[in-house]
């Protein structure tokens, strides 16, 4: 099993299950995508370029994934989170029951087009 793989297994819950989910939406979205374990979260690369990262913020009680072409993407903005960031962008989440598929998959493919 890759870090990466370990990472998301090893959180509590209810981070793991959000990530889990996550998870299954990516790889199944991007069949194409690499899971890899950069800067110590799991890192997905699109075409050998960062593309998007998980991370479970247990202070702050979120799992954040961040974009690294975010501010291109246009679309879903009202979910958007980019303050204090100028190259990045994420999508914020507490619970299963605050992933929207749909939106997050939208956003998944309007960022992989930008490759």
């Amino acid at each position: 099993m890759n870090p990466a793989e370990q990472y998301i297994l090893n959180q509590p819950e209810p981070f793991r299950a959000i990530l889990l989910h996550l998870q299954i939406l990516v790889e199944q979205t991007l069949p194409e995508i690499e899971l890899k374990y950069k800067y110590k979260i799991p890192f997905y690369y699109l075409k050998g370029k960062p593309f998007c990262y998980f991370n479970a913020s247990h202070k702050k009680q979120f799992v954040d994934v961040g974009f690294v072409k975010g501010p291109q993407i246009k679309i879903h903005q009202e979910h958007q989170i980019t303050e204090n960031r100028k190259k990045m962008m994420s999508l914020r989440y507490t619970s299963l029951d605050a992933i929207n598929d749909n939106i997050f998959i939208d956003v998944l493919k309007a960022a992989s087009e930008l490759y």
